[in-house]
Order: structure tokens, then sequence, then C-alpha cells
């Protein structure tokens, strides 16, 4: 469908207020909610997702298209509801005790909100507990925990320890990301996915939740 299309290709340019005004358009024809949010909005957010990966486009032009499908979504969100349309899954994110980055953070949770994925974003400084105490209460499939300090990344280890304490471990998969972070470091602290990018954590995301579901 045409208008859909505009919908993703004005959301890659970040074109927020052409991706509004389409998205209404789109409500007042009566198109599903579901059609707008896949093949519009997250259609978008995908191919900018792959661009992503592929150094096609960078950070800057991520956080607008980012910010245009948010835009939209607002809109559908009330209609989300009513049409019994559900996030694919849920996940858990922030940077961990310590360590005050969010720009990496904040650009996987955009990218796996891109996804359909309900992010809860604990922000940063954030300890242990609270992902374990978050997860519990809200049937998590993930815990996504960032660091860009080498002195914070072994709060992570923390992190994947309290699960096991906590009896969620096996419920619960941890993702770890960050720059100092690496797949050997995963592998040591027993967490579940190491990604290296925002892009690819987002797939990763929605291949668990899928797998969950």
């Amino acid at each position: 469908m045409r208008l859909l299309e505009e919908i993703s290709e004005n959301l890659q340019k970040g074109k927020a207020k052409v991706v509004k005004e389409l998205v209404q358009q789109a409500i007042d024809e009566g198109v599903p909610v579901r059609q707008i949010l896949d093949e519009g909005l997250l259609d978008g957010m995908n191919v900018i997702g792959e661009k992503f990966k592929n150094n096609e486009v960078f950070v800057p032009e991520v956080l607008v298209a980012a910010r245009a499908m948010n835009m939209g979504a607002a809109l559908l969100k009330p209609l989300m509801a009513e049409a019994g349309v559900e996030a694919c899954g849920k996940v858990c994110i922030g940077t961990v005790k310590g360590d005050l980055h969010d720009i990496g953070k904040n650009l996987v949770k955009m990218m796996m909100e891109g996804k359909g994925i309900e992010v809860i974003d604990l922000g940063t400084d954030v300890p242990p507990e609270r992902y374990i105490e978050v997860a519990q209460q809200e049937g998590c499939q993930a815990i996504c925990c960032s660091a860009l300090l080498t002195t914070t990344m072994g709060v992570m280890g923390d992190v994947v320890r309290q699960a096991e304490a906590a009896g969620i471990r096996g419920k619960v998969k941890i993702m770890i990301g960050g720059a100092p972070v690496t797949q050997a470091f995963c592998d040591q602290i027993g967490a579940d996915i190491y990604t290296a990018d925002a892009a690819s954590a987002a797939d990763a995301a929605a291949a668990l939740c899928r797998a969950a579901g």
C-alpha cells in the first residue's frame, strides 16, 4: 500500500511531522493498526537498523528516525490496546551501577522499540538488584545491561549471579553490551548474549522474544 510505503520512507528521512500526518491519514482511512505499525513504522525502522549496521547511516539519523517513529506510534498506542495488538515481548534495560553513560543504551532502546518490543528503561547507575526486581515484576524476557567503562563491567557479573540467586535465570536471558564488553567477557560471567552494536542487540532481543512467545 503506497500510503504505508510513504510512512516508511518519511520515517527513514526523519520527517516526524509528515509521518504523524500520514499515520493519522492511514487511521482515518481505516487501515488496520497492526498493518500501519508493521508495514509503515517498523518497516522504516528496520531499514534504518540495517543501514546503521552497515555504516550507511549514523547515530544522528537513527535518533531522528526514532523520533519520527515515536510520534507515529503515539497516535497508534490507544488504538493498539483496543485492537488487541500486543508488544512482541518485554525487556528491561539500563546502564550498570557506577556508569552514567546513556547514549548507547538509548540507541539500543530505540532500536528494540523499532522491533515492536516493550522496553522498560531503568536509566543509568542501575544496581544489580533493580534489574532483577523489575524483570520479576514485569515478566521481562530479557535483562539488558550496558557498560562503557572497564571499571563498571564487573557489575554485569553481579547481575548474572543475582538472577541465579533469585531463581529467574532459567526464565530471563541476560544481554550485555558496550564499548569495552566482548564475547569472551560474556562467556566468562555466564551472560547469555553479547552484541557489538545497537541494531544487532535489537535483532537478538526480537529473536529471543519470539522464541519465548
